[in-house]
């Protein structure tokens, strides 16, 4: 199972959102499958995901911790290798981006891991912005949807 996670870059309200996480993965899965976590790796959402999954990986399921790197530049080359050594993510994806302006990248590898993904655990607050048009294109693939801020 792939579970991805997508939310906005900064969360005021941060107080019960780390054991909501939890539950949804928990909730969620079956305890003797695998499962993939696809990180993005940018914004207060994201980086609380990110520690959800260690603790869950540590602890209780058999899973991978998987960075979708959105770029793939000699220095951010440099990023990913630290990451790695660090044991922050388990492995690195880099989706077909090459043809994709930079500026638009995030929002491309946004939708290649929706696509991928068997359940999308969000945290959108407000209409507008690139977390808010990630939902939508999952919202429109029907894709398996729990928001946190509802």
């Amino acid at each position: 199972m792939i579970i991805t996670f997508l939310g906005h870059r900064e969360i005021y309200n941060r107080s019960s959102i780390h054991e909501n996480i939890r539950n949804a993965i928990l909730n969620n899965i079956t305890r003797n499958e695998k499962i993939y976590f696809y990180c993005g790796g940018y914004g207060d959402f994201d980086n609380m995901c990110l520690e959800v999954c260690h603790s869950l990986k540590e602890n209780i399921i058999d899973c991978e911790i998987v960075y979708i790197t959105p770029y793939i530049t000699e220095s951010h080359q440099k990023q990913i290798k630290q990451l790695l050594d660090l044991k922050v993510y388990d492995s690195i994806i880099y989706p077909s981006l090459e043809k994709v302006f930079p500026r638009y990248a995030i929002s491309y590898r946004n939708k290649w891991m929706i696509d991928q993904a068997d359940l999308v655990i969000a945290y959108v607050e407000h209409e507008y912005g690139g977390a808010y048009t990630s939902l939508q294109y999952a919202i429109k693939h029907k894709k398996s949807i729990i928001n946190l801020a509802k």
